[in-house]
């Protein structure tokens, strides 16, 4: 499996940013997710979205704001970001795995990386 990310820019607060994974292979077999780092942070997870079933799972400081989905035709893996803070400065990284529900925070359970793309959000 290969992940190629996307998307990123620079926003000002309140604004919208949508990155995508392309994903080349099996493109419904993984758990698909999210995960960002800010320079001097450890990585964190942002969401996911389970290989059978499409269940999705958000980290609280961006559910209501960050919508993970899957895209078919494009064989994509994206992530609409809405109301973007500056605490959302980061670079965000896609993965897929083999993942459970009660792991797939961590990003240790992910086999598969894309690149990171840089999100910057300015006040």
């Amino acid at each position: 499996v290969q992940l190629q990310a996307s998307g990123g820019g620079a926003v000002q607060t309140g604004g919208s940013l949508r990155l995508s994974c392309a994903v080349s292979g099996p493109f419904r077999a993984y758990t698909m997710a999210w995960f960002r780092q800010a320079p001097g942070k450890d990585r964190e997870f942002v969401a996911a979205i389970r290989a059978s079933g499409g269940t999705t799972h958000y980290a609280d400081s961006v559910k209501g704001r960050f919508t993970i989905f899957r895209d078919g035709a494009k064989r994509t893996v994206d992530l609409q970001m809405n109301s973007l803070k500056p605490e959302d400065t980061s670079v965000y990284y896609c993965a897929a795995g083999s993942v459970i529900s009660s792991t797939l925070r961590q990003d240790s359970r992910y086999g598969y990386w894309g690149q990171g793309t840089q999100v910057t959000v300015s006040s």
